[in-house]
């Protein structure tokens, strides 16, 4: 029978120090390098390269994070290849298509992000001239016109609101199509053109006083196409987006001065109102309140016009006179 040798069963006696200094390490063949192994194939590399080229791409770059995951995807699936084809490594291959689905999701959730927002036609106009030049991303105007608003007609003659009739707590409106006529008491004061508020004066002043009527009346002189919020759900969504609550309250404030200098200069048409852009003024914005206010406070309908004017007159004074009417 043969018998394999054992070693004798060394025992250390109790108290013993070994000596470090003097010892040796015998190297291990299970760990040790003794030998390298050939390099992989080509499909390997190729895909660690597409890793490293993706960490490296820079953050300011628009679409870095676009690359980086089309980049790590393309990896994985490198890796899946060689570990299927190559390697025969069944753990590599499972791994590697956790991270391409990982990856390859991300990846479509970022290029849907990107996609072009088709905006309807009869709202592009608009997106040109009001929102787009103030910066707001196109998927927000289609947030803000396609849950709570509505596109309405009018024909021409129909009115838009009457005088001490028409409440103003209901709507907020701007004219895409057309032209409408505002008047007090049937006598003509301004114009409304395309891509103006039709009620932003009255959206303004009924901020802090509510149930108020419309002071003056709004006919349309031509078939008129316009969008329309409903006040309350606006209001609600503005508080929600601070970012575009500012652009409003901007927007509002100049289209109110502009009404101002319409009404000092009643000829003023859609060309020359588009070349008023000043920043608009608290005082500005007051004075128009104010005038409406002096009008509905006048029983004598030629006394309140006059005295309308005159305060347009004094208001235009004031925004190139003291200082603190300035924004």
């Amino acid at each position: 029978m043969n018998t394999t040798a054992m070693s004798p069963l060394t025992v250390t006696p109790l108290g013993f120090v070994p000596d470090f200094k003097n010892a040796t390490l015998e190297p291990f063949n299970e760990t040790a390098c003794e030998n390298w192994k050939e390099i992989h194939h080509l499909v390997f590399h190729v895909a660690n390269i597409c890793f490293a080229v993706g960490l490296v791409i820079p953050t300011t770059l628009n679409l870095h994070m676009i690359f980086l995951r089309g980049l790590l995807t393309i990896g994985c699936a490198l890796f899946i290849i060689w570990a299927t084809l190559y390697r025969c490594a069944l753990d590599i291959m499972i791994w590697n298509s956790v991270f391409l689905v990982v990856n390859l999701l991300h990846f479509i959730y970022l290029v849907y992000k990107r996609r072009p927002i088709k905006i309807e036609k009869e709202l592009s106009s608009l997106y040109k001239r009001m929102f787009e030049p103030l910066h707001v991303p196109p998927e927000l105007f289609q947030r803000l016109t396609g849950q709570f608003c509505n596109i309405q007609t009018l024909k021409t003659g129909q009115a838009y609101a009457a005088e001490d009739k028409t409440s103003v707590d209901d709507r907020l409106s701007i004219l895409l199509k057309g032209k409408m006529k505002v008047s007090y008491r049937g006598h003509f004061l301004h114009n409304i053109y395309p891509c103006a508020f039709i009620d932003s004066p009255e959206f303004r002043s009924t901020q802090m006083n509510r149930g108020e009527k419309f002071q003056v009346t709004i006919i349309a002189d031509d078939n008129c196409k316009f969008l329309c919020w409903s006040r309350e759900r606006l209001t609600y969504f503005l508080e929600s987006e601070p970012f575009l609550y500012e652009i409003f309250k901007y927007l509002i404030g100049k289209d109110i001065t502009n009404k101002l200098y319409s009404l000092n200069d009643p000829t003023l048409n859609d060309k020359a109102s588009k070349k008023i852009d000043r920043q608009p003024s608290l005082c500005s914005q007051l004075s128009v309140m104010q005038m409406r206010n002096s009008m509905a406070s006048t029983s004598d309908s030629e006394d309140g016009l006059q005295m309308f004017l005159r305060g347009t007159s004094s208001a235009s004074s004031l925004l190139t006179g003291p200082a603190e009417c300035l924004p």
